[in-house]
C-alpha cells in the first residue's frame, strides 16, 4: 500500500529544463554585473570583467569592449578575449561609425550580422573571414553613445531573443557606470583646479606680497647707501629684515595648513581635534562649542568649512593679539553657522594697504578672507567679518543646510 503522502512528479520536457536553467544563468548574470558594479571602482575593469559573462551567455568564441574616445569620433578598445593578438593590435582603435558598430551604437540596438567581409576589407585580417556570426551590443546611457560591446562566433549562431534584452539590460548598467565614472573624473578635475586656485591665491595675499614689499624696501636701501644717509639705510635694513622673518612665518603656516589632513571621521571630530591643539600651537584659549547634534554634509562641503574655520584660527593666531578666543557651531533657520571670535585688537579699515607695515603692523583682513570668501561661494554661502563692540573680531561662515539654496557671498 503506498503511502498518502507520496506524488508522482510528472516529467518535465527538455526544452522547458533548458530553458529554466538559462533563464537562472542569465538571473546570474544579471546578478554578478550589478554586484560588480557596488565594489568594482574601475569602470574599465568592469567592463573586461563583464565582457567574460557576455561571451558565456551568447556562446560566442571571443569578444572585445571598446569605449567612445574624449573627441567622440572613435571607440578604443579596453578588453579582449579569445582573440588573437594581431587582431587586438589592429582593432585598438577604430572610428565610431564604424560598418554594423556605428549603426547599433547610434541606434541603441542589439545587432547581429552574419556576413564579416566588410570588417576584412577594412582591416585586411583574415580572422574576420573565418568568423560566421557576429554581435554588437551598444552601451549607452540616456541616448549618449558610451561604447559596444562585439561578441565573434566561428559557427552560425543566432542570438535568442530572452539573451538579447538580458545584453541590453546589462549594458544600460555598465552604461551608467560609465558615465558615473565620468562625472567622478570631472568633478575631481575640477576640485583640483579650484584648489589650486585657491593655495595661488592664498601665496599672493602672503608671500607675494610680502616679497614684493621686501623689494621696494631694497630700492630705498640702496638708495640710501647711495646717498650715504646711514640712519635711513639702517631703518630700510630692519624693514627687510622684519618682512623677511614674517615671510618665513608665512611659508611655515603655509605649509603646515597644506600639510594638514581633516580627520576622516567628519567634520565634528575634525573640530575638535583643531580646538586641543590650538592653545599649544599659539598660546591662546579656544572653546569650542558645537551646537549640532550631527552633521548631515558632502564631503565637499565638510572640507571647505573646515578649511574656513582653520583659516580664520590661523588669522587669530597670527594677526590677533588675542588671549582668548572661541569656536561655535551651529544650525539655526536651516543654515550651518561657524563663528571664530577673539578678544584682540580687532581688523583694521578693509582695504589697508600693505604699507601699513610701516608703523609696524599687519593689516589682518588681506591674509586668507579672500580665500575664505571663495570657499563660501563654493557652499553657496558668505562669510561676515567684523569688530566686536567689547574689542576683538569676529568671523562667521554661514551656508543652508540643503545644497541649492540660499544666497551667494
Amino acid at each position: 500500500m503506498r503511502d498518502s503522502t507520496e506524488r508522482t512528479v510528472p516529467d518535465v520536457p527538455a526544452e522547458v529544463t533548458s530553458r529554466h536553467g538559462e533563464s537562472m544563468d542569465a538571473l546570474r548574470a544579471l546578478s554578478e554585473i550589478t554586484t560588480r558594479l557596488a565594489t568594482e571602482h574601475d569602470p574599465e575593469k568592469l567592463l573586461t570583467r563583464a565582457l567574460g559573462t557576455l561571451v558565456t551567455l551568447a556562446g560566442a568564441d571571443a569578444g572585445v569592449v571598446r569605449v567612445v574616445t574624449a573627441d567622440g569620433e572613435h571607440m578604443r578598445l579596453v578588453g579582449a578575449l579569445g582573440l588573437p593578438s594581431e587582431v587586438v593590435e589592429r582593432e585598438r582603435l577604430v572610428p565610431v561609425n564604424c560598418h554594423v558598430c556605428g549603426m547599433a551604437v547610434r541606434d541603441n540596438a542589439v545587432r547581429q550580422v552574419f556576413d564579416l567581409t566588410p570588417c576584412a576589407s577594412s582591416t585586411g585580417l583574415s580572422y574576420f573571414e573565418q568568423c560566421r556570426a557576429m554581435a554588437v551590443v551598444p552601451l549607452q546611457y540616456q541616448g549618449k553613445a558610451l561604447g559596444a560591446y562585439n561578441l565573434f562566433f566561428s559557427e552560425r549562431c543566432e542570438i535568442k531573443e530572452e539573451v538579447a534584452l538580458l545584453f541590453r539590460s546589462i549594458s544600460e548598467h555598465l552604461g551608467l557606470a560609465l558615465e558615473n565614472a565620468r562625472l567622478t573624473r570631472e568633478n575631481m578635475r575640477m576640485t583640483l583646479m579650484n584648489e589650486r586656485q585657491l593655495i595661488a591665491n592664498e601665496v599672493h595675499d602672503s608671500l607675494a606680497q610680502t616679497l614684493a614689499y621686501i623689494n621696494l624696501r631694497l630700492t630705498l636701501l640702496q638708495d640710501a647707501l647711495q646717498q650715504a644717509d646711514p640712519p635711513a639705510a639702517s631703518k630700510y635694513a630692519a624693514d627687510v629684515q622684519q618682512a623677511v622673518e614674517l615671510a618665513y612665518a608665512d611659508l611655515r603656516e603655509l605649509l603646515s595648513q597644506f600639510r594638514s589632513r581633516m580627520n576622516p571621521l567628519g567634520l565634528a571630530q575634525a573640530l575638535k581635534e583643531l580646538a586641543d591643539g590650538f592653545y599649544e600651537r599659539s598660546g591662546i584659549t579656544l572653546e569650542f562649542e558645537n551646537r549640532i547634534p550631527g552633521f548631515d554634509l558632502t564631503v565637499d562641503q565638510e572640507v571647505q568649512a573646515y578649511r574656513i574655520v582653520q583659516e580664520a584660527l590661523a588669522n587669530v593666531a597670527r594677526h590677533s593679539g588675542a588671549k582668548h578666543a572661541r569656536l561655535i557651531a551651529e544650525l539655526r533657520d536651516g543654515r550651518y553657522g561657524f563663528t571664530v571670535e577673539d578678544d584682540g585688537m580687532g581688523f583694521f579699515t578693509i582695504g589697508q594697504s600693505l604699507n601699513s607695515r610701516d608703523e609696524g603692523k599687519r593689516p589682518r583682513q588681506h591674509l586668507g578672507l579672500s580665500i575664505m570668501r571663495e570657499r563660501a561661494q563654493q557652499l553657496n554661502g558668505s562669510i561676515e567679518i567684523a569688530n566686536l563692540p567689547e574689542g576683538g573680531a569676529r568671523v562667521r561662515l554661514t551656508f543652508p543646510e540643503r545644497a541649492g539654496g540660499g544666497e551667494a557671498a
